[in-house]
């Protein structure tokens, strides 16, 4: 590994840390910190792992503004066995960023140039304030005071993460002035906003057979509903061949989940237009208010460069687990997905899956059998196989069962270095594998994975 202009890296955490977050918050890619190796690339390893990173979280709350709550990830990896911690930073929508006790002035303000941070000059820094991003959710006063947050409260305690009596102020749901903003009106527990999910019979808006509305309730709870009526609609289509029952849902479920959570995080609440999801007999199609934001061209976003729309509901998701990391929605869809299903203009994004028919599904499937591949194509297959026995694995997971075909004594912590993720995103992989019965454990941690279906 080694330094880039998306790339930092720190043998230990140090008094600098504030400097390098805010050049990349005000740099238009963002970017990711390193602690725990040398400049020469090399593992040096961090003895404190949980403690360092309470120190991040608590300095870049503390020590940034404007306010970079939700526009960062703290996680602990493994690399050549001993300890690190990666920041992941998101480019910022209300730049300049700087150090509160230095303001807005050169000694504050940052930017990334190269592999460096170097200060800001003044010039510059009046020019981004003058542009600053002021019609934000979180400036926009509510046009209720009388809110409630019950449901957000019980979300909260169910992910063991309880809210304290100051949690309006650290969620930042009160706007400069100490009124509830519209980010505390969409999840509060009673609000005028309405998801809608409408389905039709056709190819067209002519006949419409179901009209569902979720919301007028915390934009959580209303999320899950979404979740919830989609899951139910992604039905599974099942054919019988001559060799094994095949069965197939019309939509890759993990890309349509992220794309039904991006819409909801990403989307434009400023004019009040909420996202909508309509199904057709051929395709579902997801539609967020807003274009792409200023920062963020169309190659950046496929790469999952992150510029968050909302960064106090992006933070209220991750909070919840509901988003798994920045900028990870959009290459998970991208697995499943071509790049041609999202259609851009000025004022939307629209998500368009296709329902594949299972016939051409399994098809596909053969052809791939057929040339020796493993997995699916990014250009729509759906699934994939290993020894024809692979059916809805994630490209993530393929490869997981790939190595643990050719090496079944390999450890978690050897897996996680090999694919370059953290420990805890491979047990997840792991785990699924385990429920859908490709490989088993045998013997415990000295014992070794027993794969079903092989390649």
């Amino acid at each position: 590994m080694q330094e880039t202009n998306r790339i930092e890296l720190k043998q230990q955490l140090t008094d600098s840390l504030e400097k390098e977050v805010i050049a990349f918050l005000n740099y238009k890619e963002g970017g990711a910190i390193y602690i725990g190796i040398n400049k020469h690339g090399l593992a040096v390893g961090v003895t404190d792992t949980d403690g360092d990173q309470l120190k991040i979280k608590d300095r870049l709350k503390h020590n940034i503004s404007p306010s970079c709550m939700g526009l960062f990830d703290v996680v602990s990896e493994k690399l050549n066995g001993l300890d690190i911690i990666k920041i992941t930073i998101a480019s910022g929508s209300e730049k300049p960023y700087f150090i509160k006790k230095f303001g807005m002035t050169e000694k504050g303000c940052f930017m990334r140039i190269g592999t460096a941070a170097e200060p800001m000059p003044q010039k510059l820094i009046d020019e981004l304030f003058a542009k600053r991003t002021r019609n934000s959710i979180s400036k926009i006063k509510s046009n209720r005071q009388d809110l409630t947050f019950e449901q957000l409260k019980i979300y909260y305690e169910a992910a063991a993460n309880k809210l304290n009596n100051k949690f309006a102020i650290n969620l930042e749901l009160i706007n400069e002035d100490g009124f509830f903003n519209y980010v505390g009106y969409l999840l509060a527990d009673h609000n005028g906003t309405s998801i809608k999910v409408a389905k039709y019979k056709g190819l067209n808006r002519v006949n419409l057979v179901e009209n569902n509305e979720y919301g007028y309730c915390s934009l959580i709870k209303a999320s899950k509903q979404v979740l919830d009526k989609l899951n139910l609609e992604n039905k599974t289509a099942t054919k019988i061949t001559a060799k094994e029952r095949k069965n197939r849902p019309l939509w890759n479920a993990i890309a349509l989940r992220e794309a039904v959570i991006n819409a909801i995080i990403h989307n434009d609440y400023t004019n009040e237009i909420p996202p909508k999801f309509e199904i057709f007999d051929d395709r579902i199609e997801i539609v967020s208010a807003g274009g792409l934001p200023d920062a963020l061209n169309k190659e950046e976003f496929f790469e999952g460069v992150s510029v968050p729309r909302n960064k106090e509901l992006m933070r209220v998701f991750r909070d919840l687990d509901m988003v798994e990391q920045l900028g990870s929605g959009v290459p998970r869809i991208l697995e499943s997905y071509p790049k041609e299903c999202f259609k851009f203009s000025e004022n939307f994004l629209r998500m368009t899956f296709p329902v594949e028919k299972l016939e051409a599904q399994i098809n596909k499937e053969e052809k791939l059998v057929s040339g020796g591949s493993i997995g699916g194509s990014i250009g729509g297959s759906i699934g994939g196989s290993i020894g024809g026995a692979i059916e809805d694995l994630t490209d993530r997971q393929k490869e997981v069962l790939d190595i643990i075909t050719k090496d079944n004594k390999i450890s978690y912590r050897v897996l996680a270095e090999k694919m370059r993720i953290n420990e805890s995103a491979i047990k997840k992989h792991i785990n699924i594998l385990k429920e859908k019965k490709y490989i088993e454990r045998v013997g415990g941690t000295r014992g070794y994975w027993k794969v079903i279906h092989s390649n």
